[in-house]
């Protein structure tokens, strides 16, 4: 196939008359621009950092929350069982609660962060997380409660935690125990 100048006749000629003595090429083909590079999965990428920060973040393995029954419980090594049974009991006065009805998972682990270290740094002792039972979920399965779990029982300022009784919300919230921070001395005092 040859090129066809649109040119005028003059241009033409005289271009020819310059590559008289030139070779062609064997390959007909010439890119003037360097080829573009493979597209890059993005989605994919965003789904693999999902999965990873899920499987570090996420809720950890169930079996952790069995303390005795089907609900979900946590004690952390060194705390003692009577801990969790008075918790169970609501022996602990609730101090504060959050509500994660409607929100997402990152969102929800945000704001549980943000509400523990507030209520650790006010001196709450006992908080209530509400989760939801998942009624509202794709196929009715609860999306956050064992995101919540995991969550809670992983950070070091958690001493035990378990599903809340009926009246504050059953299987839809956890009663969470709160470390004691150690007491700062006043100032100004001798």
């Amino acid at each position: 196939m040859r090129a066809r100048c649109i040119c005028d006749p003059e241009a033409a000629a005289l271009f020819r008359a310059a590559v008289a003595d030139a070779t062609p090429l064997a390959v007909r083909r010439v890119h003037l621009e360097a080829p573009r590079p493979a597209p890059k999965p993005r989605q994919r990428r965003r789904d693999e950092a999902a999965a990873l920060a899920e499987s570090i973040e996420g809720p950890a393995s169930f079996e952790l929350f069995l303390e005795g029954g089907e609900e979900a419980t946590f004690r952390r090594p060194g705390v003692p069982r009577t801990t969790l049974r008075d918790l169970r009991r609501g022996r602990w006065v609730v101090q504060d609660q959050i509500d994660l009805h409607g929100i997402t998972r990152h969102e929800a682990h945000r704001l549980i962060s943000e509400f523990v270290a507030r209520s650790l740094k006010r001196g709450l002792r006992c908080i209530r997380v509400i989760h939801g039972k998942g009624l509202g979920s794709p196929g009715g399965e609860p999306v956050l409660k064992g995101c919540v779990q995991g969550w809670l029982a992983r950070r070091v300022d958690v001493l035990a935690f378990c599903q809340a009784r009926a009246a504050l919300g059953g299987s839809g919230a956890l009663v969470v125990l709160l470390r004691a921070l150690p007491e700062r001395p006043h100032a100004g005092k001798s």
